[in-house]
Parts: C-alpha cells; structure tokens; sequence
C-alpha cells in the first residue's frame, strides 16, 4: 500500500506528483471550504489531510513541517469541540471577532519567538537542509491554528503569510502540486478574511 501511495501519478516540471500527494490536496482544499464557511466537517478533513502531508513531508525531509501535521491532526479534534460547544470568556456562543490590542502583540510575540526557536531545534536534531526556512511556517502554523480554533478573523493574515514562505519552500522541494494548493489557500485565505468580516 505505501507504494502505490507514493507511486508517480504524473510529472510537474520534472518532479513526480504521487498519488498521496493529489488525495491530500483535494481533501485540503475541501477542508478550506467548510473553515471559510464555518462549517464544522472541516475538521475531521484536516484531521485526514494532516496525516497525509506528514508522510509525504517527512518523505521529502521537512521534519518541521512533518511534525506539524501531527500538531494539526490532534488541534483539529480541539478546533472541532470549539466550533461545536466552544464559548467566549463572558460565556457568549463562539462566533467569529477579532483580537484585542494585547491579543494582536501576543499573537506577534508568539510567533517572534516560536519560530528560532524551532529553527534552532531543527537546524540541532535533524538533517534538514532548511532548518530556518521549514521552522518559520511551522512556527507561524501553530499560532494560525489556534486563532482559527477560537474563530478570529486574524487567523485568515497569518495563513496568508505562512502560505506565502510555503510556495517557496515547497518550490525548493519539488512539490509541485503542493505549491499550487498553498497558490490557492493564499486566496482562499483572502475570500476567507472577506467573508468573516462580513459576520463580525
């Protein structure tokens, strides 16, 4: 079973799109849908999604974003409590707001210092040959995951920028069809931001 699910479904640009790799990008991008429309189903998409891209990351030697889908697999079981029974502070039903001040300077803090430490972690204890450039997705994912989790609209800014520095990583791995899935998150992230907004 492992090889067919690596096995080579076509070429893009002299690199092998396998089997596993087209599963997992449909399931992602249906996964993106549900989450722009708040739909809960989307979760135990990215559950399947996430376990998928841990195999054929760890294939390509992008531990840090390997291990993160194993981080994706088990939030989304919490992301997907919080989007059933999840409550505000105040006890409030969990709908879509945005952060406070302090919130939006943890957020960045989170990230500023998520993602050296991550680096020095892969750059440590793996043969990484992007042990920077793999932390700073796998960093920023964590604080997007959880801004998605509990529904703020500032969830949608960071996947931009995680995408984003994804194109490019996933273009130095020879990921092709995975560079055109995070071409089009970065626009669904976009439609997602535009529709959140509309309910806020």
């Amino acid at each position: 079973m492992p090889d067919l699910l690596f096995a080579q479904a076509f070429s893009l640009w002299g690199s092998p799109a396998t089997w596993l790799e087209i599963a997992a990008v449909l399931i992602a991008l249906a996964m993106v849908g549900c989450n722009i429309r708040e739909i809960h189903w989307g979760w135990p998409l990215a559950i399947i999604s996430s376990l998928m891209y841990f195999a054929l990351f760890w294939r390509s030697k992008l531990y840090g974003d390997a291990s993160l889908q194993i981080f994706f697999a088990v939030v989304a079981l919490w992301g997907w409590v919080q989007w059933r029974k999840g409550r505000r502070a105040d006890g409030s039903a969990l709908r879509v707001a945005r952060l406070s001040r302090r919130g939006l300077v943890l957020t960045v803090a989170a990230c500023a210092l998520m993602w050296p430490a991550t680096g020095i972690f892969l750059k440590t204890f793996t043969d990484t040959d992007v042990p920077w450039w793999d932390a700073f997705p796998t960093a920023t994912s964590l604080v997007g995951q959880f801004l998605l989790g509990r529904k703020f609209i500032e969830n949608w800014g960071v996947w931009i920028v995680v995408n984003l520095v994804s194109v490019g990583l996933f273009a130095y791995k020879g990921l092709w069809l995975t560079v055109a899935l995070y071409l089009v998150f970065i626009a669904l992230s976009i439609i997602g931001w535009r529709e959140w907004r509309k309910r806020l």
